[in-house]
């Protein structure tokens, strides 16, 4: 496990996991998500822990995907739609194994939390944000759809189709308001907000922790949320064929980034 991009600490009966790339907003990599899940993955065999968390170090939670250039970013452009969804099934499609596990997991989400970060967080059993967290996914303006889609499980669909029509950002006060975290709390009380939830979730058994847990992921799973997640991996792929997603892609690979992302907001701005 990488110690530089993914920091672990037990205290307390609960697992703290804080992704540790600052200087990208905690922009997410293959390596990561592995190191991420055989983390909540130890967690789960493990006895002394209960609750997990998990975090971001620096200004904010996850800026989403690292879009960075490179030839495996590129040759993603040139995929068929199945081999598009195949990829992003590894991918993104893993993060429902953190609903899926029977240990209580909690977001604790500061600055920024976007795209691919969305689809981490609302992945997790609870969100805790600071009021000026901001959520979003901007890649809705000219890359792609989420892969994973629990927008319209936690926001409604109304809400869900604000946000996923327009790319456009919400703050912690809002993203609480319409039910897409739990809570927001002042930034400077965030982290003993979060400490003072997992603590009391520490004390229950962990037998039981698993039963609540999984009583309430059932109840949204007879609503159709496991086949969504394979519809929205599909709905992404078709999107990535869109002349505007192959635009974006082209700009990235020959401008960079910086230049991939002032195209798709120039018209935004």
């Amino acid at each position: 496990m990488s110690e530089q991009e993914i920091l672990v600490e037990k205290r307390q009966r609960v697992l703290y996991i804080t992704l540790n790339r600052p200087e990208k907003i905690n922009a997410l990599t293959v390596q990561m998500m592995e190191d991420l899940l055989s983390a909540v993955h130890a967690a789960e065999d493990d006895p002394e822990v209960g609750p997990i968390v998990i975090r971001g170090a620096g200004r904010g939670f996850c800026s989403g995907w690292d879009l960075t250039p490179s030839p495996e970013r590129d040759r993603l452009g040139q995929l068929s739609i199945q081999n598009d969804i195949n990829t992003m099934a590894r991918r993104s499609g893993r993060l429902g194994e953190l609903w899926h596990l029977t240990k209580p997991i909690i977001a604790q989400v500061q600055g920024y939390c976007l795209a691919g970060g969305t689809d981490l967080a609302l992945n997790c059993d609870i969100i805790i944000a600071a009021e000026d967290a901001q959520f979003g996914f901007p890649a809705v303006r000219s890359m792609g759809t989420p892969p994973t889609h629990m927008w319209t499980y936690l926001a409604g669909p109304q809400w869900a189709k604000r946000l996923l029509l327009t790319g456009d950002r919400i703050d912690g006060k809002t993203a609480a308001r319409i039910g897409l975290v739990l809570e927001a709390v002042p930034a400077a009380e965030l982290e003993a907000h979060v400490s003072r939830l997992v603590g009391n979730m520490a004390k229950i058994p962990t037998d039981l922790l698993a039963q609540n847990k999984g009583i309430c992921n059932k109840a949204v799973d007879l609503m159709g949320r496991t086949m969504l997640q394979q519809l929205a991996l599909e709905s992404d792929a078709i999107a990535h064929k869109s002349p505007d997603a192959q635009e974006f892609n082209r700009v990235v690979r020959e401008q960079g980034l910086k230049a991939g992302l002032a195209w798709q907001n120039e018209k935004f701005s």
